[in-house]
């Protein structure tokens, strides 16, 4: 029977596993969707659903349990700041694995992994501010016109 053997080993020691699925997650944060087989984008759902549950606690040791599995410090701010307000109202389900079909390669099958609320940059400044109003018209510098010449000056004179 297969009762209680939850770990997908993805042909790995469990260093390299743990290892493998911290990058997948860092990627993951950095990117918002990455391209995998679907055996790593299985395995990498609940690891990554796990810390963002994390990051929307939002304490300390919350950050530092984060940073003690990931190994890195721009990704677990960018969940923290970024990625987990954005799920704030969801109580789960925050990734979708989304199948792609086979590897030229080797035939593997590959698929899409995602935050499922998006993040979305606000716009640093608003359009409406950057408009400068015009109060006057503007000015329009007409050609010069070259001198006429000596002669008629001097036929005038006579």
């Amino acid at each position: 029977m297969n009762h209680g053997r939850k770990v997908v080993k993805l042909k790995r020691s469990a260093a390299h596993r743990r290892a493998l699925l911290a990058n997948l997650v860092c990627s993951l944060v950095e990117h918002r969707r990455i391209r995998t087989t679907l055996a790593k984008a299985k395995a990498l759902r609940p690891f990554a659903e796990r810390m963002l549950t994390l990051a929307k606690r939002g304490d300390l040791h919350a950050r530092r349990t984060a940073v003690s599995y990931l190994r890195q410090q721009g990704p677990v701010k960018k969940l923290f700041e970024e990625i987990a307000p954005a799920s704030m109202e969801r109580k789960g389900g925050y990734t979708r694995i989304t199948k792609l079909g086979q590897r030229r390669s080797d035939a593997a099958p590959m698929a899409f992994i995602e935050w499922v609320d998006a993040y979305v940059p606000a716009a640093t400044k608003s359009v409406e501010a950057e408009v400068v109003p015009v109060t006057a018209e503007p000015e329009v510098i007409a050609p010069k016109k070259k001198a006429a010449p000596k002669k008629a000056k001097a036929a005038s004179a006579e």
